[in-house]
């Protein structure tokens, strides 16, 4: 019987039971336990389980950078008003579902990178499937697909992840090329799926990032629509860290 309870299992695609029900079969008996909380309780570690998994599955394939996450990130450090912004969207993912947007401002070494990471990695552990790129990176692999005339299906493809986190907009390379793929990735994500965004530059210098100034404006004016903005100010958090030690 129990052979073909365990190929039973395995043809169903639950796994756990396999593993666990004789054990929470030998509690049931002792503690006399019916059919119902018998099953329930299998069908709670079967769901944890499959929950831990996949949260392991998806922060792999993220790709977030390593050692950021809410558990060091120093909040005293920041502002009151942004300390605010971040707890809020902590456990929040409404905007998410929305087709919102973080955009994290703010200059060199202020934390910015740490807290779109810690963002991200919470929003995992909530069920949302997030891709991590450097904007150099991002805009490289969107130009190669577009010289193999596949722009459109490798935008389609990034799809499946409810955010994507750009990291450093600003070093992108003020070539059409560059900037014309860059432009064309936002309009696309644009009220289909969420993007944060880290830059060291305020939006009075993006016409940095886009020489055309139309395409500055409106690229703007997709990336705040339903935005969060993160205004950062202060000295760097990496110095003040080297001057404590």
């Amino acid at each position: 019987m129990p052979e073909t309870i365990d190929l039973l299992l395995k043809e169903l695609k639950l796994p756990t039971f396999s593993r666990h029900y004789q054990s929470h079969q030998a509690q049931a008996i002792d503690k006399g336990y019916g059919h119902i909380r018998y099953l329930s309780g299998l069908c709670e570690q079967e769901v944890a389980d499959r929950y831990q998994k996949r949260v392991q599955k998806w922060t792999r394939e993220a790709g977030l950078p390593p050692g950021k996450s809410f558990a060091n990130l120093i909040l005293p450090e920041l502002s009151a008003s942004v300390q605010q912004q971040v707890i809020g969207l902590k456990d929040q993912t409404d905007w998410v579902h929305d087709a919102g947007n973080v955009l994290l401002l703010g200059p060199s070494g202020v934390g910015k990178s740490h807290i779109a990471a810690a963002i991200a990695g919470q929003l995992i552990e909530q069920s949302v499937r997030v891709k991590w790129f450097s904007a150099v990176a991002l805009v490289q692999s969107l130009q190669q697909a577009k010289r193999d005339l596949d722009l459109m299906i490798a935008m389609t493809r990034l799809d499946k992840y409810q955010v994507l986190v750009v990291d450093d907009i600003g070093y992108v390379k003020k070539t059409d090329a560059e900037t014309q793929v860059l432009f064309e990735f936002i309009a696309h994500r644009y009220e289909s799926g969420s993007l944060i965004i880290t830059s060291n530059q305020p939006f009075s210098q993006w016409d940095q990032i886009f020489p055309d100034t139309m395409m500055t404006v409106a690229a703007i004016d997709r990336i705040i629509h339903h935005a969060t903005i993160i205004e950062i100010e202060g000295e760097s958090y990496r110095k003040k860290q080297s001057l404590k030690k």
